[in-house]
């Protein structure tokens, strides 16, 4: 199981909303890189770079802060937040991202998301499957829509798309464990898919019961800022 931290930005810093409330934000670090940079000497591989500005605006915002990351890192780097047009998606893997996760378009615009499989490759997308109560919510998690996770994995999953990370607003930002019935259930119906928890870790044990659960990743966030979980204690995962 791949350990997927997080970096979440609202102008340009590094920050954590609790259950995607912009108005419950703290402010971590004022340099995202720094972040990025201390995950990396940690042996991570992998970061989950989230633009909230651009969730918000549906429009990306802080690619800037993409491109930094990348040039200065050696992490593989999936990003979400505003992606919302092919311009929007040609600035994130010009910026530097390996992968770009789609939310709303991909709920919103079938047709326009489906082109972008074919013109891109479904490989370089991962369907951000944020839901609450089963059901996907979308603009940054400000509205709710009446696709279950369920459908919208079945949907794209028949179009090639092999890696779904799925956070339940529930949870999000609030260390209580994560929705492991939830992610045993979506296993059981999808055993095929790549599938990413995210949202609620709070120990190495949660994790380790992820893994058993048949998740190939697990983002985490305030557990690390928080230091829950401390980085040395992910080695065993690498």
């Amino acid at each position: 199981m791949t350990i997927i931290p997080a970096i979440d930005i609202i102008e340009g810093k590094c920050i954590r909303l609790t259950k995607g409330d912009y108005n419950q934000k703290t402010i971590y670090n004022e340099d995202p890189v720094e972040v990025a940079l201390e995950f990396e000497d940690a042996g991570l591989k992998r970061l989950h770079l989230v633009d909230l500005d651009g969730a918000k605006a549906g429009d990306v915002k802080n690619w800037k802060v993409l491109e930094r990351i990348a040039s200065k890192t050696k992490l593989q780097i999936d990003f979400s937040g505003g992606i919302s047009t092919q311009k929007n998606l040609e600035i994130t893997f010009s910026s530097g991202a390996d992968f770009a996760a789609i939310g709303s378009i991909a709920v919103k615009d079938e047709f326009t998301f489906t082109g972008w499989l074919l013109a891109f490759g479904p490989e370089r997308f991962i369907i951000g499957a944020d839901v609450k109560d089963e059901k996907i919510v979308i603009k940054g998690w400000t509205e709710t829509t009446s696709l279950t996770v369920f459908e919208m994995i079945d949907k794209y999953k028949t179009k090639g798309v092999k890696q779904f990370f799925c956070t339940d607003v529930n949870k999000d930002g609030l260390l209580q464990g994560p929705s492991l019935s939830l992610y045993k259930k979506i296993m059981n119906e999808h055993p095929s898919i790549d599938l990413i928890a995210s949202g609620g870790v709070s120990t190495t044990k949660e994790l380790e019961e992820l893994r058993e659960a048949g998740c190939k990743g697990a983002i985490i966030g305030k557990a690390l800022y928080e230091k829950r979980i401390l980085l040395s204690e992910l080695k065993k995962f690498l």
